[in-house]
């Protein structure tokens, strides 16, 4: 599976707000962002039927390290 990069913008104390959530739950910023996006998957296919691809949003979808 090819991880993809995205870069957003994003205002500082929101930025800063979501860091704060995001520790609260034990998670860096961009595992939290990842844990949001499949749970607005998760709810589209619920609502809309399933998107076809090979990964469900309920599957741990993690980067591999760089070695």
């Amino acid at each position: 599976m090819a991880v993809k990069s995205v870069s957003i913008r994003i205002e500082e104390e929101m930025l800063h707000k979501l860091n704060y959530v995001a520790d609260y739950e034990g998670r860096s910023i961009n595992s939290h962002i990842l844990v949001l996006i499949r749970d607005s998957i998760r709810q589209h296919e619920e609502k809309y039927g399933e998107i076809q691809g090979k990964v469900k949003p309920d599957s741990n979808v993690k980067p591999p390290r760089k070695s």
